[in-house]
């Protein structure tokens, strides 16, 4: 778990905030007692558990799609039927569902997209790690970011530069002298909201669901080791309980953030491919 779980300073108890999502290293001035974590590599701030949880994160994806590629059976084994149930789920449910005809050469992608999303999201209620990197916003929007450019350069590739940005831009039948008003409107739901909107989705429900179950745990240990107040040991210990019960249930939320980002990606790519705005 992040931050400071430590809900005691100066006799007083400190409820969990955005402050406990915070890494630096041990020498920042911004790192103060009882508030976030000290953590980096090389003296380096950027290079902390969120950086590092995105690099595991990839490095699994990789690892265990290329050993579910492998040694392939006709009768699959269970570690084959759920690989083949993963990779169906995305490309019959997601992928040509959306994009139709042409999904395979946005397949590998949104395959990709999802398990590193489930992956990184579930990270929040793993043990070592206790924490969703895209709880940190810069990662949500790094990843949406990148849908950005595929769904951009889809379009760009299908149609050039030029008949694209009039298609995404310039909506059929508007009449003339409302264009001045229509195209800032258009450029900024085209261009500007989609990344911002599919970043921030995931940024929120990671850090709220996380935020949650932070506070759960560090007001529970705090009433749990009360002294001389039976309500308030009852109380804590209720509450440590029910964290255990919002865990499972992020378990969820993870896994629907990730379907929805993959979802929304592949909506977005079939926007730029189609013929007509």
């Amino acid at each position: 778990m992040v931050g400071a779980l430590v809900p005691l300073e100066g006799g007083h108890y400190e409820s969990p905030g955005v402050k406990d999502f915070r890494y630096f290293c041990a020498d920042n001035p911004e790192v103060t007692s009882g508030h976030a974590l000290a953590g980096c590599t090389f003296g380096v701030d950027w290079m902390n558990k969120p950086f590092w949880q995105a690099v595991i994160g990839a490095a699994l994806v990789i690892v265990l799609w290329l050993i579910a590629s492998r040694n392939l059976k006709k009768v699959p084994g269970k570690g084959q039927f759920f690989a083949e149930y993963v990779y169906s789920f995305i490309r019959n449910g997601v992928a040509r569902d959306i994009l139709g005809p042409e999904y395979r050469r946005y397949l590998p992608y949104l395959l990709g997209l999802f398990s590193f999303l489930l992956v990184n999201n579930w990270f929040g209620e793993t043990f070592l790690f206790m924490l969703p990197t895209f709880s940190n916003i810069g990662y949500a929007w790094a990843l949406a970011i990148m849908s950005w450019l595929i769904y951009i350069g889809a379009g760009i590739h299908r149609h050039g530069f030029g008949h694209y940005m009039k298609m995404q831009l310039v909506p059929a039948g508007v009449p003339v002298y409302l264009l001045p008003v229509i195209i800032p409107l258009e450029f900024l739901s085209n261009f500007i909201t989609r990344p911002l909107t599919l970043g921030l989705r995931l940024f929120a429900n990671m850090f709220a669901g996380h935020l949650v179950v932070l506070v759960f745990v560090a007001g529970g240990a705090f009433l749990l080791t009360y002294e001389s107040n039976l309500f308030y040991n009852v109380s804590g210990a209720v509450s440590l309980l029910f964290s255990f019960a919002i865990l499972f249930l992020e378990l969820f939320i993870g896994a629907l953030q990730a379907y929805i980002f993959t979802v929304l990606t592949a909506q977005y790519v079939h926007s730029s491919l189609a013929e007509a705005h």
